[in-house]
Parts: structure tokens; C-alpha cells; sequence
């Protein structure tokens, strides 16, 4: 398994029982790098802050990941923007806690992530949180033209099939 593109590596040991704040950017390589595992257009910025801190579990982060990627209309491959923003609610656990049985979710359950016991990539985390918060099928605003113009009806144009309408048309021809 090759190294993450957008790796911020911080070590479990200097984590303390405080919380932490620690804002992290990606460069220029490191963008185009995501661009291309991601299959986007470009990654124009991406940063996140993150607020660590150990409890019993591992270690909890908080905070938000923000950017700006251009993403391939799925329709007409037309550059769509879009602006990230998205907080981030994670648990990093070692395999021995994630391995331990069924875990109970409540309202404020986090996010997990396995981590080795001696640091978390917050790089990685970032990275994950961006691409999930991405639309799987973008649409360019020229896709509705495109899908017209290839004979695609929108849901809106069609018509529902009756399973009755046959039937009823048969028994007044009687």
C-alpha cells in the first residue's frame, strides 16, 4: 500500500488529556495528487482544523475541512466547482478497541478510524472527509440541455405505467 498524497502524520504521544488545535494545508503536489486518486478536475485548496484530544477510546478530533475542487459534469465532463465545507466529528481507535464487540451509537457518536496506537494521519482524515462530502453524480449546469437533446426524459415528463389501463380499456370495448 503506497504512502497517502496528503499525509499530516501527528503523533498519539504528544496529545495530551487537553485539547489541542492543529490546522493543516495541502500543497500544490498534494492537490494534484488528490485530483487524480479522487478523479477530479483539480483540488484548488484544501485545509482542515482539527481540535485532538486523548479520552479512554483513543483519540477524539473535532473541527472542519474546507477547499474548492472541480468536479467532471457526469453528463458533458463540463468543470463543475464546488466549495467544501465540512465539519468533522472522528474517534482514531487501534485495532484491539475496534475489535472489541458491538459498539452503541448515540447522537454523538463520532466517526472511527483505525489508527496504529503511535499517530494519526490527519492529512488522510481530511482527505477521506472531502471526498465524501463530493457529489457522486455532479451535473454541469448544460447537462439538462445535453440529456434533452440525447432523447433522456427527466422524471418530471414521465408518465407513470398503470398496470390497469389495459384492462379498463378491454372492458369498455365489451
Amino acid at each position: 500500500m503506497s504512502a497517502p498524497e496528503f499525509s499530516r502524520i501527528e503523533r498519539a504521544d504528544t496529545i495530551g488529556e487537553g485539547e489541542r488545535t492543529i490546522r493543516i494545508e495541502a500543497d500544490e503536489a498534494e492537490r494534484a495528487a488528490l485530483a487524480r486518486r479522487f478523479e477530479l478536475k483539480s483540488v484548488d485548496s484544501l485545509e482542515a482544523e482539527f481540535r485532538l484530544r486523548r479520552d479512554a477510546a483513543g483519540i477524539t478530533a473535532h473541527g472542519h475541512v474546507r477547499g474548492a475542487v472541480v468536479q467532471a459534469c457526469v453528463v458533458t465532463d463540463e468543470p463543475v466547482p464546488v466549495a467544501i465545507d465540512e465539519p468533522v466529528a472522528l474517534r482514531f481507535v487501534t485495532d484491539d478497541i475496534a475489535g472489541e464487540g458491538e459498539i452503541e451509537l448515540d447522537e454523538d457518536a463520532l466517526d472511527t478510524m483505525l489508527y496504529d496506537g503511535a499517530a494519526v494521519d490527519l492529512g488522510e482524515a481530511a482527505a477521506e472527509t472531502m471526498a465524501l462530502a463530493l457529489d457522486p453524480y455532479p451535473r454541469g449546469p448544460g447537462a439538462a440541455a445535453a440529456l434533452r437533446a440525447a432523447g433522456v426524459v427527466s422524471e418530471d415528463e414521465v408518465t407513470p405505467l398503470n398496470a390497469f389501463a389495459g384492462l379498463k380499456a378491454k372492458l369498455e370495448g365489451n
